[in-house]
């Protein structure tokens, strides 16, 4: 090499290319101990436990909290964003550039005052359905498509007391149907990331639990 290409060299920067097997999965939520284990927070605790499936373990970074785990192949990027809800976007944006993501390698898992709770919806895209999260993270993707895995966690409160629910405990019935819906959704990322969402959406759509009405 010759002293002119070597000082090129120094000076040119050498782009990663978008791997087909390198995945973002985002659960979205709060920090702090409030919010954990509230309907808000389903994100976080579905996550968490794919994290914990893996013998993962999070390291505190930049706009949050990351696990790298791997899954037949695959690399799977966990972000639980530090952010606060209404901010997601940026970490979103942060972590999918940093390891240069393709848009349909990214999946964010939330919940949804739409879908009746046990409810599960994965889509390649969307709207954002009123979630501030979604509609943060789609304004710094700036249009780019990505999928979303919806939890559904019923909109069961009056007038007026729709924060206080969100941002609720799940009740006692809830609660006990709580580990079969993350065990689904765990198993559905996984897929998401070897057969894809087309295949994938055949067995995640699904009404996973049903409360009984009360009496």
């Amino acid at each position: 090499m010759g002293l002119l290409t070597f000082i090129k060299s120094l000076f040119t920067k050498k782009v990663e290319k978008p791997s087909p097997m390198k995945y973002l999965i985002c659960g979205l939520g709060n920090p702090g101990a409030e919010y954990e284990h509230t309907r808000h927070n389903v994100g976080f605790d579905i996550v968490d436990a794919l994290v914990e499936k893996k013998e993962g373990s999070y390291s505190d970074e930049r706009h949050g909290m990351i696990s790298t785990v791997k899954h037949k192949g695959r690399t799977l990027i966990i972000l639980k964003p530090m952010t606060y809800m209404n901010l997601s976007g940026k970490a979103v944006r942060y972590w999918a550039q940093k390891h240069n993501i393709l848009p349909e390698n990214i999946l964010v898992v939330l919940d949804d005052l739409n879908l009746k709770f046990g409810t599960v919806r994965l889509r390649k895209k969307g709207k954002d359905g009123g979630h501030n999260g979604l509609k943060d993270i789609d304004l710094h993707l700036q249009g780019l498509t990505y999928a979303r895995l919806r939890i559904g966690i019923g909109n069961s409160f009056g007038r007026g007391q729709q924060v206080d629910y969100v941002l609720g405990q799940w009740n006692a019935k809830e609660q006990e149907h709580m580990p079969k819906i993350i065990k689904h959704c765990v198993s559905s990322i996984f897929s998401f990331t070897v057969v894809g969402p087309d295949r994938t959406m055949s067995q995640a759509n699904k009404e996973v639990c049903r409360l009984e009405p009360e009496e």
